[in-house]
């Protein structure tokens, strides 16, 4: 009988003992074994993330150009090809930007968009748009916000790029990188009663100096921040509902041709010429007597007069808001009492014109405003309230030069065709050339918090306003801008202070060359001298710079006249520079107008229009062209004779018109001379 083999196996006893007694000495050991693997993986998978995956991945690319994400700053970057120089840089703000997008696209079956969502907070799109013309590539982005809280915001990096175009400021910059402005609604506005919001000309339109620009779409409740030297910011305001953030990132060969395919396009084709006839015209803003109708007959004649003893008798007599309501009030009373009442009668000192002033604001101790709440018309004559279920309209009340108002409701059918025809009936009652409109600007509702109406969110009230005012005829004045650049007319530029600095004669340029690149060629700048007068006595060198960037301009305003604020010669070089403006000027004006109305460019523009690739050219602010031939370079700096004059366009050919000097363009004059009674003034001879 064969012996059984042993199975070597361990008794059960045996065995768990032992692993009894093994475990407790290893316990601690077999743990930190496995805390060791665990960070150990998670080295790994940091350094993957790290060191394989790159810090740029493409999102989005066309033929030209393309979109990639940077994970460390968390930004969108837009892209030349196949330079792959960097033009835009788009810090992503109001989500977790450090996550990367890539590669979870939800939109991989498109090869012509990109998707990608935040979970609980916003979802991004972009997309591959049609170009507006050859060389152009477009993006549409379309940031939808998941949660009401959630705030979208683009950053729009101003390193290495100069931005031109969206809104004005008080000290108006040229480019916006030196501008400065918190985030608040992007809507028009009266400096007088916020000088630290937007100003009266605005268009949802940023250009870059990269050959970038962006346009926002105008349904979209922006917000706009402005930080200096470091970025400007779009927004939509978080709240009761999403708000989505949409605009379009295009990308052309230079900044020029960025604004001729985009910016030249924004008004449309169907633009049309203000009277050409006030271009030759100086405005003299009358100032004398307004106690009563009589007064202000007499004092118009006395300065009337005194214009024709100094040989400045063309031109148009400006009358403000408070003169032209006592005229109106004298036109109101009844034939049967005129006798007894002072009357205006129908102006008639040719040549010279006159222009009165109106405003879409009522006093609510006018006997208009009590009529209307007496027939309860207030909701159809004026913007109102909201009136809550079984509850009347409630008149939303503002202020307009220091009095409590009622505003234009622009909505109704009714109150605009009664505002138009009192308008008409005052002109042709006074013998007016010219009606001024003050107060188109801002929005009532936003500046009391209260949300308008859609038909009147953002600048719907300014762009309504202007399209009722231009059927008025060509000879309309107003004081606001917005999507209104195509309508024939004339823009009152903000009031300047009297002074040298930005807010005052430095601001003049930028401001012309904002207002200009926006379409609005057609304005009035303030009077020689600012209206915004300071505590300091006149100064006559300030009143001369300033006279000589105006005569350059479309209209030349006066506000002091020349014989009150200086010496005998300032008067002489007065009548030379309305002579210089009318002969030289005028004909300029004419001609680019005719080019501004076929193909949408502006009639002043800055020295880059003819050095589109010069970085130099990119941050002058205190010169200008006229069309493409004429540059102006005036003294901007108090008790400066002498200045540095950069001549754009390298190849071409400058003529002193001063000396006939001829120089070559793409080239910096240093230290040039220009005494007191001088302008430098160059005209392209090649």
């Amino acid at each position: 009988m064969p012996l059984a083999r042993p199975t070597r196996q361990i008794p059960d006893a045996a065995w768990t003992t032992g692993i009894r007694e093994m475990t407790e000495p290893w316990k601690g050991a077999l743990g930190c074994l496995g805390v060791a693997v665990f960070f150990a993986m998670t080295i790994g998978i940091i350094s993957w993330q790290a060191l394989e995956q790159p810090p740029e991945e493409w999102v989005l690319r066309g033929q030209a150009s393309g979109m990639l994400w940077e994970r460390r700053r968390g930004a969108l970057l837009l892209r030349a090809l196949p330079t792959g120089r960097t033009v835009a840089v788009i810090a992503v703000g109001g989500v977790p930007a450090a996550e990367p997008p890539p590669p979870r696209d939800r939109c991989w079956h498109d090869g012509g968009q990109f998707c990608y969502a935040w979970e609980e907070d916003a979802e991004l799109r972009l997309s591959l748009e049609p170009s507006p013309a050859p060389g152009t590539e477009c993006y549409g982005v379309h940031w939808t916000p998941l949660r009401p809280d959630v705030t979208v915001k683009d950053c729009f990096s101003m390193a290495n790029i100069s931005w031109y175009g969206g809104g004005s400021v008080r000290t108006q910059r040229w480019p916006l990188n030196g501008a400065e402005s918190h985030a608040q609604p992007f809507v028009s506005g009266d400096f007088s009663k916020n000088p630290a919001g937007y100003g009266p000309v605005l268009e949802r339109y940023f250009l870059g100096s990269t050959g970038v620009t962006v346009t926002v779409a105008p349904d979209v409740p922006l917000f706009l921040s402005l930080e200096s030297s470091r970025h400007f910011c779009l927004e939509t305001p978080a709240g009761r509902a999403a708000e989505p953030l949409r605009y379009l990132l295009c990308l052309s060969p230079d900044v020029v041709a960025a604004h001729q395919h985009v910016g030249s396009r924004l008004a449309g084709r169907a633009r049309a010429l203000p009277d050409t006839a006030l271009l030759g015209s100086p405005i003299w803003h009358y100032h004398g007597p307004e106690g009563s109708a009589a007064k202000i007959k007499r004092g118009l004649r006395a300065l009337a007069k005194r214009l024709k003893r100094h040989h400045l008798e063309e031109g148009v007599l400006a009358l403000g808001e408070h003169g032209t309501a006592v005229l109106a009030a004298a036109d109101d009373v009844p034939a049967q009492r005129r006798k007894r009442h002072e009357v205006a009668h129908a102006w008639d000192a040719a040549p010279l014109q006159l222009s009165i002033t109106l405003s879409p604001y009522t006093s609510i101790a006018s006997p208009l405003f009590l009529r209307s709440l007496r027939d309860g018309d207030t909701a159809s004559h004026w913007l109102s309230l909201q009136p809550r279920a079984g509850s009347c309209a409630v008149p939303l009340l503002t202020t307009w030069k220091g009095q409590l108002c009622a505003r234009l409701n622009v909505t109704s059918e009714a109150a605009l065709s009664w505002f138009l025809a009192r308008a008409q009936h005052l002109r042709q009652a006074l013998g007016a050339a010219y009606v001024v409109f003050e107060g188109a600007e801002g929005n009532a509702f936003l500046e009391q918090a209260v949300p308008p109406p859609a038909e009147l969110a953002g600048d719907g009230y300014t762009e309504a306003l202007a399209a009722a005012l231009a059927t008025l005829g060509n000879a309309t004045i107003i004081s606001a801008g917005a999507r209104s650049s195509h309508l024939p007319l004339f823009v009152q530029m903000s009031p300047l202070h009297s002074d040298w600095s930005y807010s005052g004669l430095k601001g003049l340029i930028p401001s012309v060359l904002h207002y200009s690149l926006l379409g609005y060629n057609f304005f009035i700048p303030d009077a020689v001298g600012g209206s915004l007068a300071s505590d300091a006595p006149a100064d006559p060198e300030l009143y001369v710079r300033w006279l000589q960037i105006v005569t350059f301009l479309p209209v030349m305003a006066f506000s002091t006249p020349p014989w009150l604020c200086c010496d005998a010669w300032v008067l002489n070089l007065t009548r030379q520079c309305i002579k210089k403006h009318q002969d030289f000027v005028v004909p300029l004006l004419v001609k680019y107008s005719e080019e501004w109305l076929s193909l949408g460019h502006p009639i002043f523009r800055p020295v880059w229009w003819l050095s589109p690739t010069d970085a130099t050219a990119f941050t002058i602010e205190d010169e200008f062209l006229i069309g493409d031939e004429v540059l102006v370079a005036p003294i901007t700096e108090k008790g400066q004779t002498r200045r540095d004059i950069y001549l754009p366009g390298a190849g071409h050919l400058w003529m002193d018109t001063s000396t006939a000097r001829v120089f070559d363009g793409g080239t910096v004059l240093g230290n040039f001379s220009a005494s007191l009674a001088e302008v430098p003034v160059f005209v392209k001879t090649s």
